[in-house]
């Protein structure tokens, strides 16, 4: 078991549910959690060597560029349109990155 891999996906799972989370109730806190946590799946991310690395870096970071912003535009400017936008960004991203993430155990699987 790869556990580098067991861990920038849990991640990466952790920061789409409590994205989720703040889309279902709007609460600060979870936007907050859910940024954190998102730039610890980045950082995790940065050293893998995998064939679609690249892509599931890329992903990580659209998703941390949509929701460090929707932190700012909720706590300082109280836009609670323009966070939640962002956030389905970040979701969209999140998935993107679980997309790829599949993609690359499935090819994993083949090459052995």
């Amino acid at each position: 078991m790869q556990w580098g891999k067991v861990f920038y996906i849990f991640f990466t799972l952790m920061s789409l549910t409590t994205s989720a989370a703040f889309l279902y109730d709007e609460a600060l806190v979870a936007l907050f959690i859910a940024g954190s946590v998102n730039v610890v799946s980045t950082i995790m991310k940065i050293g893998i060597r995998n064939v679609l690395s690249a892509e599931l870096l890329a992903g990580s970071l659209v998703a941390d560029l949509h929701l460090i912003p929707a932190f700012f535009a909720l706590k300082f400017y109280e836009n609670h349109t323009l966070a939640v936008g962002l956030v389905i960004g970040a979701v969209i991203a999140n998935v993107y990155t679980i997309i790829i993430s599949m993609i690359e155990s499935s090819k994993e699987k083949a090459d052995f």
